[in-house]
């Protein structure tokens, strides 16, 4: 008996061990399922992925208030504006992470930078051009040191323009644009460092001041020293329709300095002068082409897209980026109308120059 007692209390303790031990686990089971490495399983979708939702809707409202970021410091306004169009390219990025992480939140929040995004620039995914057109006008900076005028003067001239503008002219490479391009333009005209070249008649030439000389130094500078570097100009095209007024122009360029920022003064007054140009003309249909070395959201152009509207944007198909030509990122070449009917915008190919040439087809 008392071997089976010991024996029964032996085993007795071992089960009465094996139950406490056993009771002993369930709570560890318990905090292991509620334990912080099960926390995000447990948790619903719309309380995962805050992070990417925040992000999500300052990218939206960065877009939306792009003309309220200030232009005191290096120029950020402007910097932004020019390339706002690739801010788009954050949206798919947020959301492979939101959909990476199943959050329904993030994916809501990322309506907002989307529906901005498709409001600036929706309208340029869709091809708007329509068949026709009286004119066709193009521009083109030729850039100082192509080394290949002849093919590129061939290239214009195979475009089929009625109206070709040139902006960057070398004066070593001027005779050969000239010879290049008689045949098919019996009319030209050039002012310093741009110029006009057309199949229709040509009068009243003159120069516009786009403030490349602007101060006391510029203003001490004889005539002829300033025609020579001159980078504006506008003339009257003859057209069946009546005259028109053409604008070419290459305003400064865009320096970008890890310091001081965006640096854009010399190209800003210049657009300013463009306004006031295009302010005062009493024609009006007007064209303006030209190396602007801008976009048409840079807040600096208001003076110019308050009287006159992009062909590209209104019958353009795509961005139609022009700059630079290897890789087109931004588009700084530009075609602008007033009181002319936009049918058609294009890109043209590419030729020796850093920048391709933009095309677009009016009528009346």
């Amino acid at each position: 008996m008392t071997q089976v007692d010991t024996a029964g209390t032996a085993q007795g303790d071992v089960d009465t061990a094996g139950t406490a031990q056993g009771d002993a686990g369930l709570p560890d089971a318990g905090r292991a399922e509620n334990g912080p490495g099960r926390t995000g399983a447990r948790t619903g979708p719309w309380k995962r992925g805050r992070v990417l939702a925040a992000v999500a809707l300052l990218l939206g409202l960065f877009m939306l208030l792009h003309a309220s970021i200030p232009n005191r410091v290096g120029n950020l306004g402007s910097l932004v504006e020019t390339f706002l169009p690739w801010f788009g390219l954050f949206i798919p990025v947020l959301l492979a992470g939101a959909l990476l992480r199943r959050s329904g939140l993030a994916v809501v929040a990322l309506l907002l930078p989307a529906v901005v995004w498709l409001n600036l620039f929706g309208g340029l995914l869709t091809d708007k051009s329509h068949p026709g057109g009286d004119l066709t006008v193009v521009s083109h900076n030729v850039g100082a040191d192509n080394p290949e005028a002849v093919g590129t003067a061939r290239a214009l001239a195979a475009s089929g323009a009625d109206v070709l503008a040139l902006e960057e002219l070398d004066p070593r490479a001027l005779g050969t644009y000239e010879k290049e391009l008689a045949a098919a333009y019996p009319h030209h005209t050039v002012l310093g460092t741009v110029g006009v070249w057309s199949r229709l008649p040509l009068s009243d030439t003159r120069t516009v001041d786009v403030k490349m000389d602007a101060g006391p130094l510029g203003d001490a500078k004889p005539a002829d020293v300033k025609l020579e570097y001159n980078r504006g100009l506008r003339t009257t095209v003859a057209t069946d329709h009546g005259p028109l007024a053409v604008y070419v122009a290459h305003l400064g360029s865009v320096r970008v300095n890890p310091r001081a920022g965006l640096s854009s003064g010399q190209r800003d007054a210049g657009a300013q002068a463009l306004g006031r140009a295009v302010a005062a003309e009493r024609n009006e249909r007007a064209v303006l082409l030209g190396d602007l070395n801008g976009t048409m959201d840079d807040r600096a152009y208001k003076g110019v897209t308050s009287r006159m509207r992009s062909a590209q944007e209104a019958a353009g198909d795509g961005f139609g980026f022009s700059w630079p030509a290897t890789f087109p990122v931004v588009r700084i070449d530009q075609i602008l109308v007033r009181g002319v009917e936009p049918e058609s915008s294009w890109v043209l190919p590419a030729t020796a120059s850093d920048h391709l040439p933009v095309a677009a087809r009016i009528s009346w």
